[in-house]
């Protein structure tokens, strides 16, 4: 895998496909990938695609059809559904404009930053049967850390909140994104394997599919899998568990679609009790715009509010639940106080329970 002497010859798009600028043909590097469905793809799309994107937005009939059969199998089982239409169409609302959102990124920011980053890279790594799977790993080790980031550092957690506001279980809560992920800066992290040599056509595929995988955990459905599948993959069980503000769930089950990180790392936590899903302090809006910014808003006033500059900025990286001594946390919106069993002297946290 060391470097090719030919580096001084080639030029990179934006999905990592390397070209001679000479002859204009693929290089060696992209004949390893998947080549025949790459080039009807780009016969069709072109070469500049938001692959993670397309490839999700070609899963949406599929998402669909199983909320649809959800909702039937539960409408079933039970005597009347106890669904929250209000709260699913702000699920689907939030899908469709991070949908919008992460193309415009891509094209705009982070595009730029992964072919740059590819173009320093330390080995040429190929994409084929016998590296398929440690890539796979890297990627699903970059999200947990990413995801980790995402409910311990009140910057990236500002963003993924809104994946935790809502208050029901149902496939439609997979859809439940921000549009802020890019402003954030959460493509930071899957940049590493981009570094060693991973064509970023590849971990954005690859990332496409962790995050589909992740649509059929949202869901109180199926309840247990055998053993071996809850020991070794994300289960709906563990990720029920993620989404709940029960004390023992706050923090746990980062995984994407393995939980060996988690059992790794020790923030792994088994489903026991009935899950209370939303986050402690629990906003209370279908809105949107409110969904998406309220965080932000309410850090960037924590952030602006009388103090020492240098105990004001640590609301940007201190965990949600850190409190400045002499400040009383903002809510710029109305919100419930879910506080959480224990000592009087805990501060309450503001994530949920992962």
């Amino acid at each position: 895998m060391s470097r090719s002497v030919k580096k001084v010859s080639r030029t990179v798009n934006a999905e990592g496909h390397q070209f001679d600028q000479t002859v204009g043909k693929p290089s060696e590097q992209e004949s390893k990938l998947p080549s025949d469905m790459m080039n009807w793809l780009h016969s069709i799309f072109g070469k500049s695609v938001d692959w993670k994107q397309a490839f999700m937005l070609s899963m949406v009939p599929l998402f669909i059809i199983a909320f649809s059969l959800e909702t039937l199998i539960n409408r079933r089982r039970r005597a009347e559904s106890t669904l929250n239409w209000k709260e699913v169409w702000a699920n689907i609302a939030l899908g469709t404009t991070y949908q919008i959102m992460e193309p415009l990124g891509v094209a705009l920011v982070t595009g730029s930053i992964y072919a740059w980053v590819y173009s320093k890279r330390l080995f040429d790594i190929p994409v084929d049967g016998w590296t398929i799977l440690p890539i796979i790993l890297s990627v699903e080790f970059c999200y947990y850390w990413f995801h980790r980031a995402s409910h311990r550092i009140r910057w990236f957690w500002a963003a993924h909140v809104v994946h935790h506001t809502g208050e029901n279980m149902n496939f439609t809560t997979a859809a439940r994104q921000s549009m802020l992920n890019v402003v954030a800066g959460s493509f930071i992290f899957f940049l590493p394997p981009v570094l060693l040599g991973v064509p970023p056509a590849a971990v954005a595929l690859i990332l496409a599919v962790n995050l589909s995988y992740q649509y059929f955990i949202h869901t109180e459905l199926i309840r247990r899998l055998p053993g071996w599948i809850e020991y070794i993959f994300n289960t709906p069980s563990h990720h029920r568990a993620h989404h709940g503000r029960n004390d023992q769930y706050i923090d746990k089950n980062y995984g994407g679609m393995l939980i060996i990180f988690d059992r790794m790392f020790g923030t792994f936590e088994e489903e026991r009790e009935t899950v209370q899903y939303g986050i402690t302090q629990q906003i209370k809006s279908y809105n949107i715009l409110v969904l998406n910014l309220h965080e932000f808003v309410d850090m960037w006033r924590d952030v602006m509010s009388p103090g020492p500059v240098w105990q004001r900025l640590q609301h940007l990286w201190r965990p949600p639940e850190w409190v400045r001594r002499g400040h009383e946390p903002i809510h710029t919106w109305t919100v419930d106080r879910n506080e959480p069993t224990g000592s009087e002297s805990t501060p309450t946290p503001s994530t949920s329970a992962t």
